[in-house]
């Protein structure tokens, strides 16, 4: 016991180099015992090649072979003279094993000597130098020695060759807008890793705050070591300020007389650097009316920045028809006017509570026999227009004639170059006119005689006088004398006319 004590007690390092030692001792001793005939226990032992199985590089395994080995010895210290293990109690080897070393399996039991084995792997991936040591127990008769204890060695691994430059990222911490812009300060880093060798020098490789508006600008960070020169490259742009000097104003000129009486587009522009405007508002103005009225809008930078909304410049504004439209004066509407008797044209009025009233005019007026629609178009300054309507009647006045002595529906004969009185009375309703101004024309055609068959009634009389058309006050009625032509066998057809029309006609064959 004092010399396992005094074993544990050496430093770490020798231990491998004493149970060596001692392993080649008691093979020695077993040897020399056993040609003295001295008796000698069944020997727990491994495989283990000094500078072979016993070393291995960090992060790699070996495999060790442990078995008995068979003293065929039954003298004293044995009580088997045959293989210990094979009596039906086999032998139970536990390992002790290093924290930083890993074995496949720590415990187990062998039931027969050799050939029989047990193979364990074992692997550690810290350098350094362990002990691995052997207990036995037999519930059997058997006794053991111990030749199996051994010392892990594990190397470093070589270091590793580069062939490969560092690997260069960078790292940007901003707000990111639109089209790659960045909208905030800008933190710029670059991470330099290389897992083969140390970093030897650097450059542009240092921290970058980019707190002002720039165009795109490129950094570039490289860096070297064993395995090489490797440089990396990102492109910054930053525009964190919203366009500037928006303003915006009509897309085309007023309607009328300086007012716009339909929706008007709207145009805004702005200044931005360094991303440029991308958008600007294009509003529409449809209302309300108003003078001094405005529209709003912005404008957006490609970095997405956008403006406040401001005001446009502003416009008069005016989409509302005037209202209100009256006749002032003329005839009523729905109302009838003898021809002579129609009221003068009448005058109209409107209102407009923006723009004002422009014109107000009434188109449509006559005295002309027939019914009539007067239109009364109001204007306001910004162009908008309505009307309003109103019809009348102007009646004709009612002819009567000719009377005696001309036959009316028959041809009249009387001698040529005979003076004929035509003599007539005109009414307008029941009011008998008597103004020789209100006939406007006589006139005689010629026409084609009718044929023997035809109707006539003979003038057997010459009025005298004058041929000159005339009131007869005592008569009541209105004279023209007409003097025929002389031209026996000729035909021909007397016509009247009134101012508002109105004719009558008679027809004469003059013998």
């Amino acid at each position: 016991m004092r010399r396992t004590r005094d074993r544990h007690s050496l430093p770490k390092q020798n231990r491998g180099h004493l149970t060596r030692t001692l392993q080649v001792a008691a093979i020695a001793a077993i040897i020399s015992l056993l040609s003295a005939g001295i008796a000698l226990a069944d020997i727990v032992q491994n495989n283990v090649v000094v500078g072979g199985n016993d070393t291995i590089t960090a992060g790699g395994s070996t495999t060790v072979s442990y078995s008995v080995q068979n003293t065929n010895s039954n003298n004293s210290g044995d009580p088997q003279n045959s293989c210990n293990p094979a009596d039906g109690s086999p032998v139970m080897i536990t390992l002790s094993v290093p924290d930083d070393v890993t074995a496949s399996t720590e415990s187990f039991a062998l039931n027969a000597c050799e050939p029989t084995k047990q193979d364990v792997l074992f692997s550690s991936s810290k350098a350094g130098t362990y002990s691995i040591e052997v207990a036995t127990s037999d519930a059997g008769p058997g006794t053991y020695s111990n030749s199996a204890n051994w010392t892990l060695k594990v190397n470093a691994p070589p270091a590793p060759s580069d062939t490969t430059p560092p690997v260069i990222s960078s790292n940007v911490s901003g707000t990111l807008g639109n089209n790659d812009w960045y909208t905030s300060n800008v933190a710029l880093s670059w991470t330099i890793e290389d897992d083969e060798s140390a970093i030897s020098s650097s450059s542009g490789c240092g921290p970058v705050n980019i707190t002002a508006d720039q165009a795109a600008t490129t950094y570039t960070c490289s860096a070297t070591s064993a395995g090489g020169t490797a440089s990396q490259s990102v492109t910054i742009k930053r525009d964190a300020m919203a366009p500037t000097d928006v303003a915006g104003s009509p897309n085309r000129g007023p309607d009328s007389n300086g007012w716009y009486n339909a929706p008007v587009g709207f145009t805004f522009t702005g200044q931005d650097a360094p991303s440029g405007i991308a958008s600007c508002s294009t509003p529409t103005y449809g209302g309300p009316d108003g003078e001094d009225v405005t529209a709003s809008g912005s404008c957006s930078d490609n970095a997405g920045n956008q403006s406040a909304a401001v005001n446009s410049t502003t416009i008069d504004y005016d989409a509302t028809d005037p209202t209100d439209i009256e006749f002032v004066g003329g005839p009523a509407a729905g109302s009838e006017h003898y021809f002579g008797s129609v009221p003068a044209a009448p005058t109209c009025s409107a209102s407009d509570d923006t723009s004002g009233v422009a014109s107000c005019v009434v188109t449509g007026y006559s005295s002309a026999v027939g019914t009539h629609t007067l239109t009364a178009t109001a204007t306001d300054n910004a162009g908008n227009s309505d009307v309003a309507t109103r019809s009348y009647t102007v009646l004709a006045w009612t002819i009567s004639g000719y009377y005696q002595p001309v036959d009316m529906g028959l041809w009249n004969t009387v001698k040529g170059g005979s003076t004929v009185p035509l003599k007539f009375k005109v009414f307008a309703g029941p009011t008998e006119l008597t103004s020789t101004s209100i006939v406007k024309s006589f006139t005689i055609k010629s026409v084609t005689c009718p044929g023997a068959s035809a109707p006539t009634d003979a003038i057997e009389f010459v009025t005298t006088g004058g041929t000159n058309l005339r009131y007869d006050t005592t008569g009541g009625q209105f004279i023209q004398n007409w003097q025929t032509p002389k031209k026996p066998g000729t035909c021909h057809s007397v016509t009247m006319e009134t101012n508002d029309g109105s004719k009558i006609s008679a027809n004469f064959i003059l013998k």
